[in-house]
């Protein structure tokens, strides 16, 4: 059996997930799904249903998993040893889930390995997941719903389906993924808000012709993604739609005062704000209302911008804010004392500084230096997940201060 390796985004490492498959058609899916968990760190516990069995062969997830399938509750009593109080995993994920495996968890009908596994699950207090397919009809009868209803009331997470084609679709699982995530961290950010602006933005020229930077928005990703994992509630606001997960609210905009008058909008319901992104300094004068004519040389004019920083700051004094500061070809003591000073101007928390003159752009990895007032400077260096930590530890400090 082939090996599956863990990715250095190992946010499931050293836990165990029982990957419940019930008999609809997206059970097709959980190959990959078990994979996708086996690479973020996780071992992965296969249980099916009689009728997920019909669809895809136990031999396809004991491949998967590189773990004997539980079909059936023998005398090794595999729910208790599992999902019982004292069972060996930590999280219960039923996905795909039917409609009627939904309603028969939320009765207490256990007739099924699956169902089994999960009244042992709640009633242990075990943390269970629920990602539902089926046809929207089935999803939208008042039983269903008022079932659905019932689990979340009892503590069960659900990822949200994917709405198309009249049809309620299993979540991605990059969905799937993160969700897990979240149930399992810290919780060290629970009830915080945190807002996030990321990647470029851009100031038209003409109808057809922009300027913008080469800001990828990746950094923005992975601290979003950290955050949340740690049970922040989260907002982007991005020039592009960048994460395409239901969990994050992203909200979309082109210029940079476009991104300025949406922070202010959100900076109310805000705790910390994570200025990540490569904001235009210079807006055109006079974009033309037309297509220009490329026959002959032409000079644009350009204007300052007014400063997020500046606006979001003496507007709310009392939202920790997170600076970037991005140099060229520097050295690192000059980067560095940039840092201090944006610091300063502002009032900012911390500022994270790197220099994009020598990589960073675009790239998985960089070397960051996140400069704070009363706890000096910490120099990073890595993937970008891995940076995200790190300044996602800084923000934990921040707003217990």
């Amino acid at each position: 059996m082939k090996k599956i390796h863990v990715t250095d985004a190992n946010t499931l490492k050293d836990k165990t997930v029982v990957l419940a498959v019930t008999g609809s058609i997206a059970a097709v899916r959980c190959v990959e799904l078990a994979h996708s968990l086996i690479r973020k760190g996780a071992k992965v516990i296969p249980v099916m249903s009689d009728a997920a069995t019909r669809i895809l062969h136990p031999n396809a997830m004991h491949y998967a998993t590189g773990n004997r399938v539980i079909t059936e509750i023998t005398g090794e009593v595999e729910h208790v040893v599992w999902c019982g109080a004292d069972g060996d995993s930590d999280l219960l994920l039923i996905a795909p889930a039917t409609a009627n495996t939904i309603s028969k968890i939320a009765c207490g009908i256990d007739d099924t390995a699956v169902t089994t596994f999960a009244t042992t699950a709640i009633g242990s207090g075990k943390p269970v997941a629920v990602a539902p397919a089926m046809h929207e009809a089935m999803y939208n009868h008042p039983a269903v719903v008022d079932n659905i209803q019932r689990l979340k009331r009892m503590g069960v997470t659900f990822v949200e389906s994917v709405f198309e084609e009249g049809k309620a679709k299993i979540a991605q699982n990059e969905d799937i993924i993160l969700e897990i995530g979240r149930i399992l961290g810290s919780h060290s950010l629970d009830g915080k808000n945190i807002l996030i602006t990321s990647g470029a933005t851009s100031e038209r020229i003409d109808p057809i012709r922009i300027i913008t930077s080469r800001a990828s928005g990746r950094t923005g990703v992975v601290l979003a993604l950290e955050a949340y994992r740690r049970g922040a509630r989260m907002v982007t606001i991005v020039h592009s739609k960048k994460q395409g997960l239901h969990a994050i609210r992203e909200i979309i905009v082109e210029s940079a005062k476009e991104m300025t008058d949406a922070v202010l909008k959100e900076a109310a319901n805000t705790d910390v704000l994570i200025s990540a992104a490569a904001i235009s300094d210079f807006t055109v004068d006079r974009a033309a209302q037309t297509k220009i004519d490329s026959s002959s040389a032409r000079t644009i004019v350009l204007k300052p911008v007014v400063k997020l920083l500046s606006k979001v700051t003496r507007e709310y004094p009392r939202l920790h804010v997170i600076g970037f500061k991005a140099e060229t070809n520097i050295s690192t003591e000059e980067l560095i004392t940039r840092a201090w000073k944006l610091m300063d101007k502002y009032k900012l928390a911390a500022v994270v500084a790197n220099d994009v003159g020598s990589g960073g752009i675009g790239e998985e990895t960089n070397r960051i230096h996140i400069i704070q007032k009363n706890n000096g400077i910490i120099a990073v260096e890595g993937r970008k997940d891995k940076l995200a930590k790190r300044i996602i530890d800084v923000i934990e400090g921040v707003v217990r201060q």
